[in-house]
């Protein structure tokens, strides 16, 4: 649930995560105006430079006070990248997760749908946050970050994950075709797929996020299970904004840090 209190964003964070700084965010407590009002946290979604400079320095202080910040440039990818400092702007590896075990980093990921994912192994101090659309998901961008998380000191008995605000069933219509193709993958996928529209089926890429998540041998995951399409006062959503024919949308953020 997000913190009481006022003054600044208030971030929701996850009980399996306690003792480690993280949140995750929506739309409420930033600066940008227009369409994308709010904590608009991206880069591409044509907002004020200076807006979402303040929007970011408003997180740090949210979650970690004085900590640097290092994001992707995320492509949809299956791809992680280990940082140590601070990564913003031109220099941002081309991936869509990142693992540190530096003190007073935070690591962070936008979406706008996609599931946030904020892993951590507490005993070694690591943590890791991830991009996971279906296509990240299902092309191993959760396996691939906790794989590099064990790389670098975790354990795999340790890690603990959050999935934070996406697109719920019930608001992720697909068509048949998306459907074939994760059965392609594994029979066993038809358990996150509900019948919707004739020649249509709603798909719970939360559930998914978190079969993949156990796949790869985490036990602790919880599931905030905030639906950012149907919450336009809280979430930023691209589904939502295409159906509405709007030119642009914000991009709300999830990251993860130590002390």
């Amino acid at each position: 649930m997000a913190d009481p209190g006022s003054g600044g964003p208030q971030p929701f964070r996850a009980a399996a995560l306690d003792g480690v700084p993280h949140g995750f965010f929506g739309r409420e407590g930033g600066v940008s105006i227009g369409a994308v009002a709010g904590l608009q946290v991206g880069f591409g979604a044509g907002d004020d430079p200076a807006a979402v400079a303040e929007n970011r320095a408003r997180v740090i202080a949210a979650v970690l006070p004085g900590a640097d910040l290092a994001t992707p440039y995320q492509v949809h990818s299956p791809d992680v990248a280990v940082v140590a400092e601070a990564v913003e702007g031109d220099e941002r590896p081309h991936v869509d997760a990142l693992v540190t075990g530096t003190p007073g980093l935070l690591v962070g990921v936008v979406t706008a749908d996609c599931a946030p994912v904020l892993l951590a192994d507490r005993q070694a101090g690591v943590v890791a946050a991830a991009h996971a659309g279906w296509r990240g998901a299902k092309e191993g961008v959760l396996t691939n970050t906790i794989e590099a998380m064990i790389a670098h000191g975790a354990t795999r008995g340790n890690i603990a994950a959050a999935i934070g605000p996406a697109i719920a069933q019930e608001s992720y219509e697909v068509a048949e075709g998306f459907r074939d193709n994760f059965l392609a993958d594994e029979s066993e996928n038809h358990r996150f797929f509900a019948d919707g529209a004739p020649g249509h089926f709603q798909f719970d890429l939360p559930a998914f996020v978190a079969h993949r998540l156990s796949a790869a041998g985490v036990t602790a995951i919880e599931d905030l299970a905030l639906d950012t399409y149907a919450d336009p006062a809280r979430f930023y959503s691209f589904r939502r904004a295409t159906h509405r024919g709007e030119a642009t949308y914000g991009r709300q953020g999830a990251f993860i840090g130590l002390r």
